[in-house]
């Protein structure tokens, strides 16, 4: 491959691009009219507006970027994650054009895309999944029968789903039928698809994934675990690897069962495999995300490997160079989500102009984004504006270099999740890694946030007076 297009935008195209380049391979970069001076626009070697800002007349056009492709003599298209990244047409139709798709198979992508289709294809490799059917159901009275046998409380879900849409957990018997409704509702206008299946509901989750890569020569390995429970709206925010409730029998457990769940989809490149644990340590297949994942940095910085550019090798029909006997964890990385939000406003989506942008710098500090200080935050995309992880030889020593990292971020003109990310680090309940999917719901509020931001401000300002009246009492001394 002399030349990649990236079908993204931000800090992930940023992201892909920079191991292309360091691979000797050209970049093509698309964009819209909202991103026309995004970083990844000015890093490619070469860009093309591909439409208006609204992703559906843009980074959705699939043809068009095929034929953007087609024009520059691109070898192979790298879709990121989001967008078109799971969209197995477009995937068909990247390779009928005789361009490389690197990424799995369309198959893999199907079947993984659809929950139910997921469910029945690891059914036979004696993988653990959560009690519940089979099938996509609509008729509530069936749903009570099914809900009845397996116990509340239960779960239901949208068979195409992500993202948390399309979700609703339901207590009793009372409320089934009406959150039925709005879910079968939810589905259809997020995805076009109202399947939806129900499951029982795992009180105090823990949501492990793990990461796995596989080549074209059937080689299939594990790269540890992810802990991604500090979550949002179903929706990750804080993530970390490895995690601290997995020892080295468990890992190994749940690695297999990855490695499992890919061979049941003829799995081909990076892709991640989600587990739900309960509190007695027991495991459940909850999904597969056939691409790159947004927290893939934190196993980079454990495991030393690229996984962009072992997408790569593996779409150019290379073998893994490396067993699994090889991996090896070193030490400890976390990973915070860093959103145009505002925690004080129920993360609602702050967009705006970047008054002042400057990122943290330092050893153990990596920052991904794919915004410059003047940038406006667009309303048309997801608000992520970066990932900024940090890297310790402990999980104290990590944890300690993001609280430093978090203080020394920049950002005015917009809200973000900044002061969030600091809450959840600084907790008793993260520190001592004794948390589970309701972290937020247990321990946050925004009174709470507020109150610590005010008393931060006050001790600031205490320093500075301080320093100050320090300064002023130098000034006054008499030169000797």
């Amino acid at each position: 491959m002399k030349k990649i297009l990236v079908a993204n935008r931000g800090e992930i195209a940023l992201r892909i691009m920079k191991t292309v380049q360091k691979m000797g391979i050209k970049t093509v970069a698309v964009y819209s009219t909202a991103d026309r001076n995004s970083p990844h626009v000015k890093f490619a070697d070469e860009a093309v507006l591909i439409g208006e800002a609204p992703s559906n007349q843009s980074y959705l056009l699939g043809d068009k970027i095929i034929e953007v492709a087609k024009n520059l003599n691109v070898d192979g298209i790298h879709p990121g994650y989001g967008f078109l990244s799971e969209n197995a047409n477009f995937a068909e139709k990247v390779e009928q054009n005789g361009i490389i798709w690197i990424g799995p198979g369309s198959k893999a992508i199907k079947i993984m895309g659809d929950k139910l289709a997921a469910k029945e294809a690891v059914k036979n490799y004696d993988i653990p999944q959560v009690p519940g059917t089979d099938n996509a159901i609509t008729d509530p009275n069936e749903a009570k029968k099914i809900a009845k046998e397996i116990g509340f409380p239960i779960l239901i879900k949208a068979a195409a789903g992500g993202g948390g849409k399309g979700m609703r957990v339901v207590e009793n018997e009372e409320n089934l039928e009406d959150q039925m409704q709005r879910a079968i509702s939810e589905a259809q206008s997020s995805f076009g698809d109202g399947s939806v299946f129900i499951e029982k509901y795992i009180t105090s989750p823990r949501h492990i994934e793990i990461q796995v890569l596989a080549d074209t020569h059937g080689n299939i390995l594990h790269l540890f675990e992810r802990e991604c429970s500090i979550q949002r709206r179903h929706q990750k925010v804080v993530e970390e690897a490895p995690s601290v409730v997995l020892d080295e029998g468990l890992r190994k457990k749940m690695g297999e069962a990855a490695i499992m769940v890919a061979k049941a989809c003829d799995y081909v490149g990076a892709g991640t495999v989600e587990f739900l644990m309960d509190e007695h340590k027991n495991f459940y297949f909850l999904e597969m995300n056939t691409r790159l994942q947004v927290e893939h940095p934190v196993t980079e910085m454990i495991t030393g490997i690229d996984l962009v550019e072992q997408q790569i090798k593996v779409a150019r029909g290379e073998r893994l160079q490396f067993s699994q006997g090889d991996l090896k964890i070193k030490g400890h990385a976390v990973e915070l989500r860093v959103y145009a939000e505002d925690p004080m406003e129920d993360f609602m989506p702050s967009t705006g102009k970047l008054e002042r942008y400057r990122g943290p710098v330092g050893e153990g500090i990596r920052l991904d984004d794919g915004f410059e200080e003047g940038m406006e935050v667009p309303i048309y995309y997801d608000p992520m504006l970066a990932k900024l992880v940090t890297y310790g030889k402990t999980r104290e020593e990590a944890i300690e270099l993001m609280i430093q990292a978090i203080d020394n971020y920049e950002i005015l003109g917009v809200s973000t999740t900044l002061t969030f990310g600091k809450f959840v680090f600084e907790h008793e309940a993260f520190r001592s890694g004794n948390f589970d999917t309701h972290f937020v719901k247990k321990y946050y509020s925004a009174e709470q946030l507020q109150e610590e931001v005010k008393e931060e401000a006050r001790l600031a300002a205490l320093i500075s007076l301080k320093q100050y009246l320090e300064d002023q009492r130098l000034l006054r001394l008499p030169k000797s």
